[in-house]
C-alpha cells in the first residue's frame, strides 16, 4: 500500500478534497494507497478535526518550538518518514522548506499553489493578479523544488478575472478549481508509481 501524508496549517480545505476523492475513487482499491496522516505545523489548525473525523491519524509537529528552519524540518522529516510515504502533499502548508527536506523527497513531494505558475509565485497571488491586469488566475499543481513555486507543472486549471473582483471572491474562485485539479493530479502520480 502506498501511503500519502498530507501537510497543513489551518483549515485544510485541499487535504478535505483529497480525503473525500481517496474514498469516493476508491484509491485504496484502485491504486494502493491510502492516506496515511495529516501533520500540521499548528496545534490549532481546524484541518486536524476533518482529518480525526474521517479516521486519519494526525500529528502536530509546532514549527514554534524549535530553533530555526533546519531543526524544525528535521523533525517533521522525522514524523513523514514514521508513515513510510509514496507520497508528501502539501495542502495549505505555509512553511518554506530547507533544500535538505526537499532533496529528501524529490519526486514524492507535490503542492498547490493559487495562481498559474510561473506567473506569481510567493504570497497574495491574487491581488497581484488583479493589479496587473491579468484576465485569467487560477491555480498550479507541481512538484516541489528547492527554489519556490518552481518545480514541474503537473496540472492547471483558470478562471477569469472578473470586474469589480477582490482577492477574496477571486480566491474562491480558484479555491473551487484547486479541489478539482488537486486530487487528479495526486492520483494521476499514484497511477505512475
Amino acid at each position: 500500500m502506498k501511503h500519502i501524508v498530507i501537510l497543513i496549517s489551518g483549515t485544510g480545505s485541499n487535504m478535505a478534497a483529497l480525503l473525500h476523492a481517496a474514498q469516493r475513487d476508491r484509491w485504496a482499491e484502485r491504486l494502493g494507497a491510502r492516506v496515511a496522516a495529516i501533520i500540521s505545523n499548528r496545534p490549532d489548525a481546524k484541518g486536524l478535526q476533518t482529518a480525526q473525523a474521517a479516521g486519519v491519524a494526525t500529528a502536530v509537529v509546532d514549527h514554534k518550538a524549535y530553533d530555526g528552519r533546519e531543526a524544525f524540518d528535521a523533525a517533521l522529516q522525522a514524523a513523514i518518514d514514521a508513515h513510510q510515504p509514496a507520497l508528501v502533499v502539501l495542502a495549505g502548508f505555509m512553511r518554506i522548506l530547507t533544500p535538505g527536506f526537499v532533496a529528501h523527497y524529490a519526486g514524492r513531494l507535490v503542492n498547490i499553489h493559487p495562481s498559474l505558475l510561473p506567473a506569481f509565485p510567493g504570497l497574495h497571488t491574487h491581488q497581484r493578479a488583479i493589479d496587473e491586469g491579468c484576465k485569467l488566475a487560477g491555480a498550479t499543481v507541481h512538484q516541489v523544488t528547492a527554489e519556490l513555486d518552481h518545480g514541474q507543472i503537473l496540472a492547471q486549471a483558470a478562471v477569469p478575472v472578473l470586474p469589480g473582483d477582490t482577492a477574496d471572491t477571486l480566491a474562491a474562485r480558484v479555491l473551487t478549481q484547486e479541489h478539482l485539479i488537486y486530487p487528479r493530479a495526486v492520483a494521476d502520480l499514484l497511477r505512475k508509481m
